[in-house]
Protein backbone atom coordinates (compact mmCIF):
# COMPACT_ATOMS: atom_id res chain seq x y z
CA UNK A 1 0.00 0.00 0.00
CA UNK A 2 1.27 3.46 -0.91
CA UNK A 3 0.56 6.50 1.21
CA UNK A 4 1.25 10.18 0.66
CA UNK A 5 1.35 12.27 3.80
CA UNK A 6 1.53 16.06 3.67
CA UNK A 7 2.71 18.35 6.43
CA UNK A 8 3.69 21.96 6.96
CA UNK A 9 0.43 23.82 6.53
CA UNK A 10 -0.78 26.44 8.94
CA UNK A 11 -1.71 30.06 9.49
CA UNK A 12 0.63 32.78 8.25
CA UNK A 13 0.41 36.51 7.66
CA UNK A 14 0.51 37.93 4.17
CA UNK A 15 4.09 38.19 2.98
CA UNK A 16 5.17 35.24 5.05
CA UNK A 17 6.46 31.82 4.06
CA UNK A 18 5.56 28.19 4.56
CA UNK A 19 7.18 24.97 3.42
CA UNK A 20 4.97 22.01 2.67
CA UNK A 21 6.28 18.46 2.60
CA UNK A 22 4.79 15.32 1.13
CA UNK A 23 6.34 11.97 1.91
CA UNK A 24 5.47 8.83 0.00
CA UNK A 25 5.76 5.50 1.77
CA UNK A 26 5.10 1.88 0.92
CA UNK A 27 6.03 -0.26 -2.03
CA UNK A 28 7.39 2.21 -4.60
CA UNK A 29 9.45 1.29 -7.64
CA UNK A 30 9.56 4.68 -9.38
CA UNK A 31 7.81 8.00 -9.00
CA UNK A 32 7.08 9.37 -12.45
CA UNK A 33 5.59 12.77 -11.64
CA UNK A 34 4.97 14.83 -8.54
CA UNK A 35 2.41 17.62 -8.29
CA UNK A 36 1.00 20.06 -5.81
CA UNK A 37 -2.64 21.07 -6.18
CA UNK A 38 -4.77 23.38 -4.12
CA UNK A 39 -8.47 23.87 -3.61
CA UNK A 40 -9.94 27.01 -2.12
CA UNK A 41 -13.47 27.03 -0.66
CA UNK A 42 -16.05 27.04 -3.42
CA UNK A 43 -13.45 26.67 -6.16
CA UNK A 44 -12.15 23.85 -8.30
CA UNK A 45 -8.89 22.12 -7.51
CA UNK A 46 -6.06 23.68 -9.46
CA UNK A 47 -2.53 22.62 -10.30
CA UNK A 48 0.04 24.75 -8.49
CA UNK A 49 3.40 23.17 -9.30
CA UNK A 50 4.71 19.98 -10.78
CA UNK A 51 7.73 17.89 -11.67
CA UNK A 52 7.35 16.30 -15.07
CA UNK A 53 8.60 12.82 -15.89
CA UNK A 54 11.64 14.46 -17.46
CA UNK A 55 12.47 16.31 -14.27
CA UNK A 56 11.47 19.79 -15.37
CA UNK A 57 9.18 21.96 -13.31
CA UNK A 58 5.99 23.82 -14.12
CA UNK A 59 4.14 26.44 -12.13
CA UNK A 60 0.76 28.10 -12.25
CA UNK A 61 1.09 31.70 -13.36
CA UNK A 62 -0.35 32.86 -10.04
CA UNK A 63 2.59 31.40 -8.08
CA UNK A 64 5.53 31.84 -10.45
CA UNK A 65 8.44 33.53 -8.73
CA UNK A 66 6.97 32.90 -5.29
CA UNK A 67 6.65 29.11 -5.00
CA UNK A 68 9.36 26.50 -5.58
CA UNK A 69 8.85 22.77 -5.91
CA UNK A 70 11.74 20.50 -4.99
CA UNK A 71 12.23 16.87 -4.14
CA UNK A 72 14.45 14.42 -2.32
CA UNK A 73 14.42 11.20 -4.32
CA UNK A 74 16.19 9.25 -1.59
CA UNK A 75 13.38 10.09 0.80
CA UNK A 76 10.54 9.90 -1.75
CA UNK A 77 9.56 13.36 -0.61
CA UNK A 78 8.46 16.46 -2.46
CA UNK A 79 8.42 19.97 -1.05
CA UNK A 80 6.67 23.20 -1.86
CA UNK A 81 8.41 26.33 -0.61
CA UNK A 82 5.89 29.16 -0.58
CA UNK A 83 7.18 32.71 -0.19
CA UNK A 84 5.47 36.10 -0.33
CA UNK A 85 2.18 34.47 0.51
CA UNK A 86 -1.04 36.27 -0.31
CA UNK A 87 -4.55 35.85 1.12
CA UNK A 88 -5.61 34.37 -2.22
CA UNK A 89 -3.18 31.50 -1.61
CA UNK A 90 -5.49 30.30 1.17
CA UNK A 91 -6.57 26.77 0.31
CA UNK A 92 -6.20 23.10 1.09
CA UNK A 93 -3.02 21.88 -0.56
CA UNK A 94 -2.75 18.33 -1.89
CA UNK A 95 0.20 16.42 -3.23
CA UNK A 96 -0.22 13.95 -6.04
CA UNK A 97 2.14 11.33 -7.39
CA UNK A 98 2.00 9.16 -10.45
CA UNK A 99 4.11 6.12 -9.69
CA UNK A 100 4.86 2.47 -10.34
CA UNK A 101 4.74 0.07 -7.42
CA UNK A 102 6.94 -2.43 -9.23
CA UNK A 103 8.47 -2.99 -12.65
CA UNK A 104 5.41 -4.75 -14.10
CA UNK A 105 2.53 -2.67 -12.77
CA UNK A 106 1.27 0.38 -14.68
CA UNK A 107 1.44 3.92 -13.41
CA UNK A 108 -1.12 4.68 -10.72
CA UNK A 109 -2.24 7.94 -9.15
CA UNK A 110 -2.02 8.63 -5.44
CA UNK A 111 -3.18 11.62 -3.41
CA UNK A 112 -2.35 12.91 0.00
CA UNK A 113 -4.98 13.85 2.53
CA UNK A 114 -4.35 17.56 2.19
CA UNK A 115 -2.93 20.25 4.43
CA UNK A 116 -4.60 23.58 5.11
CA UNK A 117 -2.87 26.87 4.39
CA UNK A 118 -4.45 30.08 5.63
CA UNK A 119 -2.95 33.46 4.79
CA UNK A 120 -4.29 36.40 6.77
CA UNK A 121 -4.25 39.93 5.43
Amino acid sequence: QVRLVESGGGLVQAGGSLRLSCAASGSIFRINTWDWYRQAPGKQRELVASFTSGGSTNYANSVKGRFTISRDNAKNTVYLQMNSLKPEDTADYYCHASLKRDYLTPLSDYWGQGTQVTVSS
